[in-house]
């Protein structure tokens, strides 16, 4: 794989960085330098700082890849360092639009769970939403984890429209989940015409990070050597 080519992994919500454990642990086994990114999930604002803070620590060029609502997050920094964008079944609001404007464009799938602050003012994934929904493909022992790991997103992340979304300025992949219970299909495949990314559908859940880590490094892969070339 290229050299001076960094790849930071932004998590999605009710998510932390372990998420990326088997997608990391691929690269890192190819000789690729990889950082995931620690979103605080108190507010976009808060959320794309982070990601500042992580890239300012790297030397070279960033391939960015998020998750889910991170998909939002790196589209909105402004770091000269990135030079493509990856979706793992993320969204991507274009200006002017939320995170919650593109999420609840579709019907939801039936098993996808009611979602509302608690009485802190944050948004918790309900325990069993995680077999239900989140990663229907996983492991008993990987649910486990998921629910015990879980961080709470507050809705600043999602009420907040967006600036000029990065994708429109350098290339952008997108894994389009057909068997998303959290991210419709449609709606993952209209984001990714509007961004003209190059898409590549996968029979996957929400969480291929988690069930299916090879498809997300093959993608990643493909990004790392359009950046290269």
């Amino acid at each position: 794989m290229a050299k001076n080519i960094n790849v930071v992994m932004a998590h999605g919500a009710w998510a932390d960085g372990s998420s990326w454990a088997r997608v990391i642990a691929a690269m890192k086994s190819e000789g690729i330098n990889v950082v995931a990114a620690p979103l605080p999930l108190t507010s976009l604002a808060d959320d794309v700082a982070a990601l500042d803070r992580s890239m300012a620590r790297l030397d070279g060029s960033v391939v960015l890849v998020a998750h889910a609502y991170a998909g939002a997050v790196i589209a909105e920094t402004r770091s000269k360092q990135v030079k493509a964008l990856v979706y793992v079944t993320a969204l991507a609001p274009d200006e002017g639009e939320t995170v919650a404007d593109v999420f609840y464009r579709a019907a939801s799938h039936p098993l996808a769970p009611k979602l509302a602050p608690d009485d802190n003012g944050l948004i918790w994934l309900p325990d069993e939403a995680f077999k239900n929904a989140f990663a229907q493909h996983a492991s008993a022992d990987d649910l486990a984890v998921l629910s015990a790991v879980q961080r709470p997103i507050s809705p600043a992340c999602i009420t907040v429209p967006v600036k000029r979304p990065l994708w429109k300025d350098v290339p952008s992949f997108f894994l389009l989940a057909e068997e998303d219970r959290m991210i419709p299909a449609e709606t993952q495949r209209f984001m990714a015409e509007r961004m003209k990314a190059k898409v590549s559908e996968q029979t996957v859940d929400h969480a291929p990070i988690v069930t299916a880590p090879h498809v997300v490094v093959e993608i990643v892969r493909e990004a790392i050597k359009s950046v290269a070339a």
